[in-house]
């Protein structure tokens, strides 16, 4: 057990090594829901995290082309819209009797669920004819994610085995946990030769202006399976298109799309949103359900799925070696060897603080947004257990907050989303000890009981809705009255075990904003706390001021800035009616996506101060695509339009809406509302945003209201 241990006396075995970073200028991401790739520039992999990864598995750790010996001179490359294929122009260099720039290779990475196809054409631009030798060498080591994160392994395990097939090579692996997990990498045409050790050789004479092809199939394959079988959805077709005048916003939201489709797993119980690749390209509950809340508007389908899927693996009894207590939401899920070997505590893993309550939100913003009570009857043994343990395990020490303090020795030390060794400090820089309530768990558990309440009334039990009301209201009180920090403006972090408030500035307060716990009187000094110079540097609010004892802006949450983090803060501040703070909030994330590598929002980016004419400082080992990094541009759009959507009433409305600056139109299209699709558009006038109508299901009604 861990309580009684302070976070800075225990290493962070988690942690993601500094020589796994891939975030660079040197690697590109391909991703599709359990299959993801990580590879160089040239189309390559070999070295650090790169690889083709299946289920927390590389499959594929070595990739490396010669043309006569020699690496090609890279010419271009580029990542596709759908993020599923990498196209990459090379030349050769200098080579014996071939002069350089006369060979043309094209190289195109395509990934689908479980495989990848890789396709060459080399073409000889020259007026002779050339003898060449195409070389290509590969290899599987097939790693643990977490080895390659960094993890030292405490078993041995088995060495690989590489047998030839008739058009190609077969690698195995017989993992200790009882998988048998293979790669076979298939050459059409089949090589003329072969080399020890992976590699397959192919020669060509080409005539001038001719060319030659070759066609690979890495095909992944895994016994002792679930037997589920994926179902490749293309889920960009199902969000609605959202289009402006404004060129940088449409690249943000055409890549936030397609990453958003990329990310999304076809499972048993429905759609859900992986976390982030490469290093968490799986199942998290708090991850899930904040993507759900984010797009909830756009695609209900996903909060359906993610609902589904965590109340499936809701825990069902007490396992202290998962953190798990009845009513829980799981935390992570895992299908790797380290993992089902419990090398690692994460293949079903509940300690997290904040997935409970936030289940209970997502349930009443779906039905909201749906106005599907059926679901909500399917669901509500789930949602029944998960206030269960809200009210009673959730309140570790029966004060009336939700705290945690983690029972696994090589656990989560800290099980906010913050959930870094270091991340929950005093102003002196001390670490917290648990149990430890943070402050934006006392704003989730309050939404949910609101939320709870919603569903109640919906079932038709007003009695019990109207003492979960009454709940939230006394929770309110008591959490205005005991976290807020009056001299800086702003509610602590979290309490301590003795009670003590972290009495420092955290990005966690503009939380309170979203899930309306704050006092409105003090809502106002809250939001001037969080412009402070100390939070606002430019590209978005840090996670912990400037100044602060444990402030690092190169930290993973001591200083950092996370979009998503920023979303939330944005539409809290929506919320209050603060819609000139929420525009900056826009403005600055917008701002950062426009000057990053493929307009792509990452995990988060380092907290120092704008500097004009340069972009975000890269965080190294930042994960990207990342969920709700890419569910933060919807958001943001709905915190600005002021979107209140109302299904049971067949209401949709937009409070004070407001566009970014630069943006003088603003279009959606093809949004599935109950009932039909819906077309409007807003337009800048010289006072005011105009809302024209052009399409809406029966019965609806939509307006603006002021």
């Amino acid at each position: 057990m861990t309580a009684n241990i302070p976070a800075s006396e225990r290493p962070d075995p988690y942690r993601v090594a500094s020589e796994s970073g891939y975030a660079d200028d040197s690697a590109y991401v391909l991703n599709r829901a359990d299959t993801f790739a990580v590879i160089d520039h040239r189309g390559d992999l070999g070295g650090g995290a790169q690889g083709l990864y299946h289920l927390d598995t590389r499959h594929l750790s070595t990739f490396a082309m010669r043309l006569n010996g020699a690496v090609p001179v890279l010419l271009t490359s580029t990542v596709t819209d759908d993020n599923l294929a990498l196209v990459v122009d090379a030349a050769n260099r200098d080579l014996p009797g071939i002069p350089k720039n006369t060979l043309h290779l094209r190289k195109r990475i395509a990934l689908r669920p479980g495989a990848c196809e890789i396709r060459f054409e080399l073409r000889n631009h020259d007026t002779g004819t050339h003898e060449v030798e195409f070389a290509l060498h590969v290899d599987a080591d097939f790693r643990d994610i977490f080895e390659v994160r960094g993890l030292p392994r405490t078993r041995q395990a088995p060495a690989r085995t590489l047998s030839a097939a008739s058009d190609g090579f077969v690698f195995g692996y017989a993992g200790l946990d009882g998988v048998a997990r293979r790669t076979h990498v298939a050459f059409s045409p089949p090589p003329q030769a072969t080399a020890p050790g992976g590699v397959a050789l192919f020669r060509w004479r080409l005539e001038p202006g001719a060319a030659a092809e070759l066609d690979v199939v890495i095909a992944i394959e895994r016994a002792a399976a679930d037997g589920h079988r994926a179902v490749a959805r293309d889920w960009r077709a199902c969000l609605p298109q959202i289009e402006t005048n404004h060129g940088p916003l449409n690249c943000w939201l055409a890549r936030s799309a397609a990453d958003l489709a990329s990310l999304i797993a076809d499972t048993p119980h429905g759609p859900y949103p992986h976390a982030g690749v490469p290093w968490y390209n799986t199942a998290f509950g708090r991850d899930g359900i904040i993507t759900a809340l984010q797009t909830g508007w756009a695609l209900p389908q996903l909060s359906a799925g993610v609902l589904r899927f965590l109340a499936a693996t809701q825990a069902t009894r007490r396992e202290p070696a998962r953190d798990a207590e009845p009513g829980k939401i799981v935390h992570e899920t895992r299908a790797g060897e380290m993992a089902r070997l419990g090398e690692v505590p994460f293949e079903r893993y509940y300690g997290a603080v904040d997935g409970t309550p936030l289940f209970v939100m997502l349930a009443g913003s779906y039905l909201r947004r749906t106005d599907d009570l059926g679901l909500v009857r399917e669901l509500w043994p789930a949602i029944e257990a998960a206030l269960g343990w809200i009210r009673d395990a959730g309140d570790v020490d029966g004060d009336g907050f939700v705290e945690y303090a983690g029972h696994v020795r090589d656990g989560l030390a800290n099980q906010g989303w913050k959930d870094s060794v270091d991340s929950v400090s005093h102003a002196d820089g001390a670490l917290a000890l648990p149990p430890i309530a943070l402050c934006e768990v006392q704003g989730y558990v309050c939404a949910a009981w609101s939320e709870a309440a919603y569903m109640l009334r919906r079932l038709g039990d007003g009695a019990r809705a109207a003492r979960l009301r009454e709940d939230a209201r006394e929770l309110k009180r008591r959490f205005n009255a005991v976290f807020w920090q009056p001299r800086r403006g702003i509610y602590a972090l979290a309490l301590d075990a003795a009670k003590r408030p972290c009495a420092v500035r955290s990005s966690n307060a503009g939380h309170c904003l979203w899930t309306g716990i704050a006092h409105r009187r003090k809502a106002e000094r809250l939001r001037r706390s969080l412009f402070d110079p100390s939070m606002f540097g430019g590209w978005g609010v840090r996670t912990l001021g400037a100044g602060e004892a444990r402030h690092n802006p190169m930290s993973y949450h001591n200083g950092s800035i996370w979009p998503h983090d920023n979303a939330i803060i944005a539409a809290g501040l929506a919320r209050y009616g603060f819609m000139d703070a929420a525009e900056q909030l826009f403005a600055s994330l917008l701002d950062a996506a426009t000057l990053l590598p493929l307009h792509r929002m990452p995990e988060l980016y380092c907290g120092f101060d704008r500097v004009a004419g340069n972009a975000p400082v890269p965080y190294p080992v930042a994960c990207a695509p990342q969920a709700w990094a890419v569910g933060t541009v919807y958001q943001l759009l709905a915190a600005l339009l002021g979107l209140d959507l109302d299904a049971r009433r067949r209401t949709l409305a937009f409070h004070s809406p407001r566009l970014p600056e630069g943006v003088d139109w603003l279009r959606i299209r093809r949004w599935a509302l109950p009932g039909g699709e819906c077309e409007l558009e807003f337009r800048r006038h010289e006072r005011d945003i105009a809302l024209n109508v052009a399409r809406k299901p029966l019965r609806w009604t939509i307006l603006t209201t002021r």
